[in-house]
């Protein structure tokens, strides 16, 4: 496997980024479409970027965030359960992994941890904060590798069937 890690235009690939969400995530195409206008306004945001890796020409993994804004959406859905750990200050100054997946096929070789290992080394900001389906998962599992801390467990997002944790780490990440 030639794996390519580099930046992606993801407004261009929007659709190709969203097939792997979907296969990795298990998303229907009326989530997809949903998902669609929300990555585009994403990338609109001061300081979005995006990495995709890549093999030949095929698409099989991205990351994409930005730096956090208190005002947006996710920041206003985990606030609550942030400060009821005392860690409502995780939303200052941060990089915010907003989504990262990889087709299944291409799991467990590395892909992730390059993609969100260079998004954060660009970061500004000196900590990274995401939230993960809050069950033992493998992206869990390298979250953790990388530093991660759980700050918030057990958070309810509205249509989402699953808890999540919302988890944070310094920068740089912490490499294995």
């Amino acid at each position: 496997m030639d794996l390519v890690i580099g930046p992606l235009d993801l407004p261009a690939r929007v659709d190709e980024a969203l097939a792997v969400q979907a296969v990795a995530f298990g998303l229907g195409p009326d989530e997809v479409a949903v998902r669609r206008q929300i990555v585009l306004r994403h990338m609109t945001n001061p300081g979005a970027r995006a990495y995709g890796a890549t093999v030949g020409d095929r698409l099989v993994g991205f990351v994409y965030g930005m730096p956090n804004d208190r005002a947006h959406w996710w920041s206003t859905v985990v606030d609550p359960y942030l400060r009821a750990n005392g860690n409502d200050a995780w939303l200052d100054d941060s990089f915010v992994i907003t989504e990262l997946h990889v087709h299944p096929a291409y799991q467990n070789r590395g892909a992730g941890r390059a993609l969100i290992t260079t998004i954060t080394d660009t970061a500004a900001q000196p900590r990274s904060i995401l939230s993960a389906i809050d069950i033992d998962s493998p992206a869990r599992a390298l979250y953790h590798s990388l530093g991660y801390q759980d700050l918030a467990r057990r958070v309810l997002f509205p249509s989402a069937p699953r808890p999540y944790a919302v988890m944070g780490a310094p920068l740089p990440l912490r490499r294995p």
